[in-house]
């Protein structure tokens, strides 16, 4: 029988909860053989500024990207670098790999992986280990990030699993973040995971997180959205939780929107416009942490390319320092 290996299905980019959003995860099927590169992925450029906005690369999106690409974007920011999944793109030819050669040809890179399972109870998958480092080199990747979470045991579990707030699992991960970044020859970030549950705490959420960025020495990629629906769900302050975090090795950062259910619960769904709270905690991780490159999410429920422009607009103001746009500026709200 065929090796299982995760083949990608189109546009995903994170884990759903299984309650609001599309599944993100890519099935495990038999592996078929890698599709020849039509094109060479040639990188734009290796370099952001710290105050640079990003946008997530969504196959929902490319062509009308694509279109203001071509047509120009106006009054409207262009975004300064992309975020792209390396399991929606690993492996796959014709139009799929024409389009993401257009895009790294254009813009600097960051990738944000789903399937490492950095915390998971099975063993590393280093055979897909060793082919995302052939994708993020030929796509002359800045920054790669994943999740400190975990999404399989003996097989893909579709969902972003809390890991336990304790040393034992501090020391687990590390081991395996330090076995990865060996491997990549690089070093990787790891993103804050919204959660719902909390199993068995010897720690709070900031010092596990602390604890895992010092003693593997990595990089975190701070969610804002994430930041903001855990505090609500948990009952902290979410200011002191991004006081808490260790600015020197903030990479980047995520903000995306979320579904309200009630006013101690959130989910996190990727699917809406971003709301004020996330927009003033961001404004406060500037303050505190200084500008970060920072990457809009957006997952589902897509509006028109030029709303989430409006929105990376918004973003721009506030990492230069500036005023945030005034109502009239504020994108069209999307419903769920």
């Amino acid at each position: 029988m065929a090796r299982a290996s995760a083949v990608a299905l189109p546009d995903v980019s994170s884990p759903g909860d299984g309650l609001t959003r599309p599944l993100r995860y890519s099935y495990n099927l038999p592996l078929v053989p890698r599709a020849p590169r039509e094109l060479p992925v040639t990188p734009a450029s290796n370099t952001t500024v710290p105050h640079s906005i990003g946008l997530g690369l969504r196959r929902s999106l490319v062509e009308e990207w694509r279109d203001l690409e071509q047509q120009g974007y106006g009054n409207q920011p262009r975004p300064e670098f992309i975020e792209v999944t390396p399991e929606n793109w690993m492996g796959l030819g014709g139009k799929f790999r024409r389009n993401l050669a257009y895009f790294t040809e254009r813009y600097p890179v960051y990738a944000h992986g789903l399937s490492l399972s950095i915390g998971g109870p099975t063993e590393l998958d280093m055979a897909f280990v060793d082919r995302l480092k052939t994708f993020l080199d030929d796509c002359g990747v800045i920054e790669f990030s994943e999740h400190l979470s975990y999404c399989t045991d003996h097989g893909h579990l579709y969902d972003l699993m809390p890991i336990p707030f304790t040393e034992a699992a501090v020391q687990r991960v590390c081991e395996r973040i330090l076995r990865v970044q060996d491997r990549l020859k690089r070093q990787i970030a790891l993103e804050n995971v919204s959660f719902y549950a909390m199993p068995a705490p010897e720690m709070t959420e900031a010092e596990f997180i602390c604890a895992v960025l010092e003693r593997a020495d990595c990089k975190l990629l701070l969610d804002i959205n994430n930041v903001w629906v855990n505090s609500v769900n948990h009952g902290y302050d979410p200011k002191a939780f991004i006081e808490a975090m260790p600015g020197a090795r903030v990479a980047y950062q995520h903000i995306a929107g979320h579904l309200q259910i009630s006013d101690r619960q959130i989910i996190d769904t990727h699917g809406t416009d971003v709301s004020d709270p996330v927009w003033d905690l961001l404004a406060h991780a500037q303050a505190t942490l200084g500008p970060r490159p920072t990457v809009l999410e957006r997952d589902g429920n897509f509006p028109p390319l030029s709303s989430l422009l409006g929105e990376l607009a918004e973003m721009g103001h506030i990492l230069n320092g500036t005023a945030r746009g005034t109502p009239g500026d504020a994108p069209a709200e999307i419903t769920v």
